[in-house]
């Protein structure tokens, strides 16, 4: 079942915690920014929310299932057509790249995810993944208040093996790490140091290749 119903009811919300967590969310798209490709702008976000990420990485196709997370992300510049990781309205090997940016929690099946991402990319295509690591401090936290959360309560948390182990499933390989938020989010007050592979930080990235 399509997890939208919290993101259509509370997209002030959803706004606000990049606001009260700007330290956080500029290291995460640093993170991000690293692992991106230097010359392409044939790429999608998938779960592409309000275009928070989207937008300052300059991705101009997003995909999401939210009305509400859509028409905010639009208003961002991104053009962003209704739909889900698991069936992505494209055909096979169109695409240079595609993101999923704390987006992974979220989805129904994880392997057809990753099987659909791996469709639509072209041989030799990135996906890049951005993720809150369970067994990291903030993993930890959010999985011990996820009853708390308008968000996270319907959330799925995965380790990075978990995730690695997905990818290789469908084909992906040449792996790439990096890490950031070393702190839990109430201690963060400057941008985080990004670091190559993982382990330490609660926010990682992984880089794979079609």
């Amino acid at each position: 079942m399509v997890k939208t119903k919290p993101f259509d009811e509370n997209a002030s919300r959803y706004e606000d915690w990049f606001e009260r967590n700007t330290f956080a969310f500029k290291s995460e798209l640093q993170a991000i920014r690293e692992q991106m490709p230097e010359k392409s702008n044939n790429g999608i976000e998938i779960g592409v929310g309000s275009g928070r990420f989207a937008a300052p990485l300059g991705i101009k196709i997003g995909i999401d299932p939210s009305k509400t997370m859509r028409e905010i992300a639009q208003k961002r510049g991104i053009e962003v057509i209704a739909g889900i990781a698991e069936s992505l309205p494209f055909g096979d090997s169109q695409l240079d790249f595609a993101l999923m940016i704390t987006t992974l929690c979220f989805v129904d099946d994880i392997a057809a995810s990753f099987q659909e991402a791996y469709r639509v990319l072209k041989p030799g295509g990135i996906l890049i993944i951005g993720f809150i690591e369970r067994e990291s401090p903030i993993g930890r936290l959010y999985q011990q208040h996820k009853n708390e959360s308008l968000f996270y309560q319907i959330a799925t948390f995965y380790t990075v093996d978990e995730v690695v182990s997905n990818l290789k499933k469908v084909g992906f390989k040449h792996f790439n790490f990096t890490q950031t938020l070393f702190h839990n989010l109430a201690e963060i007050r400057d941008i985080e140091p990004i670091r190559v592979g993982y382990g330490e930080g609660s926010f990682v990235v992984i880089r794979a290749i079609k």
